[in-house]
């Protein structure tokens, strides 16, 4: 019986996490979709080598962030529709993951972004970094600190 509970609860946190990508996954595919799109553009040509490098690296990073997001649905598909607690930490894993590679392209792309507009290395080089810092900032640290916060007053998350 103690089997069962634990299946249903590994499938309710499967569909959770399904949920949760499916919420994460249309604006992860819209940034990829504007990156791609930029190519194209008359002033992207214009661009130093090593920005467009930049653009280019940072839309393999979206792409892989994107394949992260996807891969619980697909993984929880292909065991018909059968969570265990494996599956779970796996997928929740990858969705956590997900938004360090979704980091770094939105810092590669702000990096891009200020330095086609001002063509100032040390700014674009700061904004890059600071929106890298302050992504990780908010989705890594600050969760992090919050949930240390919780259980050190004996409660769980």
């Amino acid at each position: 019986m103690e089997s069962a509970t634990v299946e249903q609860d590994s499938d309710a946190e499967m569909r959770h996490i399904i949920e949760e990508a499916r919420v994460i996954l249309p604006g992860v595919q819209a940034l990829f979709g504007f990156q791609t799109i930029a190519v194209f553009s008359e002033r992207f040509a214009e661009l130093a080598n090593y920005a467009k490098a930049c653009h280019v690296l940072g839309l393999a990073t979206v792409v892989t962030a994107i394949a992260m997001v996807m891969t619980p649905a697909v993984y929880y598909r292909t065991c018909h529709g059968q969570a265990n607690r494996r599956m779970a930490r796996l997928s929740a894993w990858l969705i956590r993951g997900a938004l360090l590679p979704l980091a770094g392209g939105l810092a590669l792309d702000m990096f891009t972004v200020v330095h086609a507009v001002t063509e100032w290395l040390p700014l674009s080089l700061l904004s890059g970094a600071g929106t890298f810092a302050l992504l990780i900032a908010l989705w890594f640290v600050l969760p992090t600190h919050a949930r240390r916060h919780v259980l050190a007053r004996g409660r769980t998350p």
